[in-house]
C-alpha cells in the first residue's frame, strides 16, 4: 500500500495496512531544528556537525528531508508557499548557529546581527531598514512577534488595512504550486498536505503581520481579541472580504494543482486554552463558523481534498460545530488539555472527524518524561485512536526544542512497533 492510499483510507475512516505517520507535513506538525539535529544524529543519518536546514524561522522548524522520511516511514509531505511568515523566501542558504549550539542553514533573509543585550531581531522581508517584526531573546528557542501597531483612531479604521496580506494570488505563486503538486505527486507516493494560506480567519500568528514592513489596522494581539467583542462588525467585515479573496484564490489554485492534493490546511486559528474553549460556542457560530462553512463547502463541492483545522487546547465543546462547519480533520488533538481524553474523543466524534496528531504529548511527556513513559503513551494513543481508521499519527503540535535524543528515538521506535 502506498502512503497516499494509507492516508486516504484513514481519512475515509477505514483501517489501512498500518497507521499513517505525519512528521513535517505542515507548520504545526514539524520539529524544532535543535531536536531535528539530535534525531538525525541519533539515527546515524549525519556526521557530527552537519547542519540541518531551517525552513520556517518563526517557529524554528527544520526540513524533514527525504532520508529521514524514508528512515521513519513518513506518509505525508507538505506543499507550501514560497515565503516564510517573515515575508522573505526560503532560498540563499547560509550557516547560523542556534543559542543551543545547533548548526543550521538559514535563508538569506534571516538577519542575525545580535543586539547589545544578545537578542536576535528579525525584519520583514529581510529589510533591516524596516522596523523589526520578531525577537528571539538571548538564549531563546523561538521568535516572538513584535507589536508595531500605532495608536488606533476609531474614525480612521479601515477594513482594507487588515487585509493587506490577503491579496489575489500572483502568477508566480500559482506556478510554484503547480510545479510543487506535480513533482510531489509524480515523484513520491506520499499524501500531500497543502497550505495555500489566506483562509485562517483571525489566526493570531498573522495578526501582527510579521511579514509586512508597515502594517496597518488592528495589529496588536490584545486589541484584536478585544475587538472580537467590542468591534464584532469590523472583524466580521474583515473575515467576509478575506473569505471572498480566499475562495477566488482557491479556485485558481485548484485549476493548476487539480486533485493531486490529499488535504488542505484551512485554518490555524486557536480556539482553546489549556482548560477550556477560548471563545463561547455562540461566538464561534456567529463570527467564525459562517466562513469556515463557506470554505469547506467550496472545497467539497469542487475538489476531492479533505479539509484540515488546527486549533490547540481544550476544544471538545466546539467539536460539534467544527464538524457541522464541514471540517474533515482535527489537529493537533491536544490530549494534555482539559476534556481531551483520547478515548472519549474517539467514542463521541471518531465517526465524524479524523484525528491528526495526539500521538505524544509535547508539553510534558516527550520533553520531561522517561523513554519508557514516551513509549507507553504512544502505544496507548495508537490503540485508542487508530481503531476503525480516522487517525493519522503525529505529535501534539510541533516537537519542541527540549526533546532529548533518547526520547525522540523512543517515540519513533514505539510507533514502529505499533505498525508491525
Amino acid at each position: 500500500m502506498t502512503s497516499r492510499e494509507r492516508v486516504g483510507l484513514a481519512l475515509d475512516h477505514k483501517e489501512a495496512d498500518c497507521v499513517p505517520l505525519d512528521l513535517g507535513g505542515s507548520v504545526v506538525s514539524g520539529m524544532h531544528v535543535d531536536s531535528l539535529y539530535r534525531l538525525r544524529q541519533g539515527l546515524g543519518l549525519d556526521e557530527p556537525g552537519t547542519p540541518v536546514k531551517l525552513i520556517e524561522p518563526y517557529q524554528m522548524l527544520g526540513e524533514i528531508g527525504p532520508d529521514l522520511i524514508e528512515a521513519l516511514g513518513v506518509d505525508v509531505v507538505p506543499l507550501t508557499g514560497t515565503r516564510t511568515l517573515f515575508g522573505f523566501e526560503s532560498q540563499g542558504w547560509k550557516p547560523w548557529t542556534t543559542f543551543q549550539g545547533t548548526p543550521v542553514l538559514v535563508p538569506e533573509g534571516f538577519n542575525t546581527v545580535p543586539e547589545p543585550n544578545g537578542d536576535v531581531l528579525m525584519y520583514p522581508e529581510g529589510d533591516r531598514s524596516a522596523p523589526a517584526s520578531g525577537r528571539m531573546p538571548d538564549g531563546g528557542y523561538y521568535f516572538d512577534a513584535i507589536i508595531r501597531q500605532p495608536p488606533l483612531d476609531e474614525g480612521e479604521l479601515n477594513v482594507e488595512d487588515n487585509l493587506e496580506e490577503f491579496g489575489p494570488i500572483i502568477d508566480a505563486e500559482l506556478e510554484h504550486f503547480r510545479q510543487g503538486a506535480e513533482n510531489l505527486h509524480s515523484r513520491t507516493d506520499k499524501a500531500i498536505l497543502a497550505n495555500f494560506g489566506g483562509t485562517g480567519f483571525g489566526d493570531i500568528a498573522h495578526i501582527p503581520a510579521p511579514g509586512l514592513k508597515h502594517p496597518r489596522g488592528i495589529r496588536d494581539v490584545e486589541e484584536w481579541y478585544v475587538s472580537t467583542v467590542t468591534r464584532p462588525d469590523y472583524v466580521y467585515k474583515v473575515f467576509e472580504r478575506q473569505c471572498e479573496i480566499g475562495l477566488a484564490n482557491l479556485e485558481k489554485i485548484h485549476g493548476v494543482v487539480g486533485d493531486r492534493i490529499t488535504a488542505v490546511f484551512v485554518t490555524g486559528t486557536d480556539f482553546g486554552t489549556q482548560q477550556g474553549p477560548f471563545v463561547s460556542p455562540q461566538t464561534y457560530r456567529d463570527l467564525y463558523k459562517p466562513f469556515h462553512r463557506a470554505v469547506n463547502e467550496w472545497v467539497h463541492r469542487n475538489t476531492t481534498w479533505k479539509t484540515f483545522i488546527h486549533t490547540c487546547g481544550s476544544v471538545r465543546a466546539l467539536l460539534p460545530d467544527f464538524i457541522e462547519a464541514g471540517f474533515d480533520i482535527l489537529n493537533p488533538v491536544q490530549i494534555s488539555a482539559a476534556d481531551m481524553d483520547p478515548a472519549e474523543l474517539k467514542r463521541d466524534f471518531g465517526d465524524s472527524i479524523t484525528f491528526w496528531g495526539g500521538g505524544i504529548d509535547t508539553q510534558r511527556t516527550l520533553p520531561f518524561g522517561s523513554a519508557e513513559e514516551v513509549g507507553r503513551q504512544v502505544s496507548e494513543t495508537v490503540s485508542v485512536l487508530a481503531t476503525n481508521g480516522g487517525f493519522v499519527f503525529g505529535s501534539v503540535h510541533n516537537i519542541k526544542a527540549a526533546a532529548t535524543t533518547e526520547n525522540l528515538l523512543a517515540l519513533f521506535e514505539a510507533f514502529a512497533r505499533e505498525r508491525e
